[in-house]
């Protein structure tokens, strides 16, 4: 068996982070360009890539078809395809993305095989459902993270409503005051992202200067204010800033995460994070973007429960790991930390295939037939189903974390 580390492709989307990414790679900062993701998986558009023993280079996804039972596991094979399930990145917001939500599995294969029978080419602007496969997302933070994620409890947003009101909002907050539940939500949400261009360009700039005279006066939802500005700034004349008075403001601790199931609607703002999502490009946008906006396939696929939206912390298996607990059958990611005084080492099963990434410190790994690799902050090594456990220490007496990427165990 041979530890092999991989070459992983870096996405310079335009919201992205001039230091995030090649501080976390030990490559000069700032970098020439905005970088906001690094794909580590075998993606069709972003492989990873093997690097052999002797320096040679091969695409994980050509190694994943070429032996899919050996690569992923049996199991693992049949369940998805041949095809790894999950893509793993860091994910680096300087600016905010987009709003979205993805669809469900079966929302997926219905839409896909329906754009299918239309003739959309796969790789068109107005394409939806390039696969057929779902696609949730865990995000953890690796630095102070933001974002807005699932509909707020329908009253916490009519107090809201109330202490921004101003005339043409009115009509609005007693809609959802009516109807203070998943359907009333609907509705107004609905209506906020049809509205006709000349009567959202009325809205819209009354609810900003609200929210400017909310945040001068420290009011109770200045922090939310102060996002639905940067929002207006950012992208002026667009509905999906009156959609984002529904959401979520949440604020993400190193380690806390989310939870990203089918028909959340969310927006990550700004900061760094491991994600790991289902390897699959479904996507339907709600607004804040130029790219495709689908109103009436939103709609079906937006999920309206309400509610505070549950951060984790990582439920502790032990004093140096905590998994992310999720119902999604593609993915599973778990946390390992170690002490600056702390030199245990830890073994890794080989229950699946794996992909380990070390993102503080440095860390000796171990094979079964005592080959070793020293894996750097930023280094991530492809693990096969088919090769044995592992073992991973720390080096040189400073605190380190790995995250580890695996296939869920959970069955849709």
């Amino acid at each position: 068996m041979t530890v092999e580390l991989l070459r992983n492709a870096v996405r310079p989307y335009a919201w992205g982070s001039r230091t995030a990414i090649p501080e976390l790679l030990g490559r000069p900062v700032p970098a020439p360009h905005p970088e906001a993701e690094l794909w580590m998986g075998a993606h069709p558009g972003d492989p990873s890539h093997v690097i052999g023993p002797d320096g040679t280079e091969r695409s994980l996804l050509e190694l994943v078809d070429a032996d899919p039972v050996g690569q992923l596991g049996e199991r693992c094979a049949k369940r998805w395809g041949g095809r790894l399930p999950f893509l793993l990145k860091i994910l680096a917001a300087e600016e905010p993305l987009s709003m979205q939500a993805h669809p469900s599995a079966a929302q997926a294969a219905e839409g896909h095989a329906r754009e299918e029978r239309l003739g959309i080419p796969r790789d068109a602007s107005n394409r939806n459902y390039p696969d057929p496969t779902a696609k949730p997302e865990l995000v953890c933070a690796l630095t102070e993270f933001h974002a807005l994620a699932g509909f707020r409890d329908p009253g916490r947003t009519v107090k809201l409503l109330k202490a921004i009101e101003t005339p043409g909002l009115a009509k609005y907050t007693g809609l959802l005051e009516a109807q203070p539940d998943p359907s009333g939500l609907r509705a107004l949400f609905t209506t906020w992202i049809t509205l006709p261009q000349p009567s959202l360009d009325g809205l819209l700039p009354e609810v900003l200067d609200a929210c400017v005279r909310h945040v001068q006066e420290h009011g109770e939802f200045a922090t939310e204010c102060r996002t639905i500005l940067e929002l207006g700034e950012a992208h002026p004349r667009d509905a999906g800033v009156l959609a984002a008075l529904l959401l979520n403001r949440l604020t993400l601790r190193e380690g806390e995460a989310i939870y990203l199931p089918a028909g959340n609607l969310h927006l990550y703002l700004s900061g760094t994070a491991v994600e790991i999502l289902a390897n699959s490009d479904n996507i339907l946008r709600c607004g804040l973007t130029p790219k495709h906006v689908d109103v009436p396939e939103l709609l079906r696929v937006v999920d309206f429960a309400c509610g505070e939206m549950p951060v984790q912390p990582g439920e502790c298996a032990d004093d140096r790991m905590a998994v992310y607990h999720t119902d999604a059958p593609e993915f599973e990611l778990s946390r390992m930390e170690w002490t600056a005084d702390d030199p245990t080492e830890i073994e890794v099963d080989s229950a699946g295939p794996q992909i380990l990434l070390c993102t503080a410190g440095d860390l000796l790994v171990t094979a079964a037939d005592g080959e070793r690799i020293e894996l750097r902050r930023g280094q991530s090594v492809w693990l096969p189903a088919a090769d044995p456990a592992v073992k991973i220490r720390p080096l040189d007496g400073v605190r380190a974390q790995l995250f580890r990427a695996t296939a869920g165990t959970c069955e849709e």
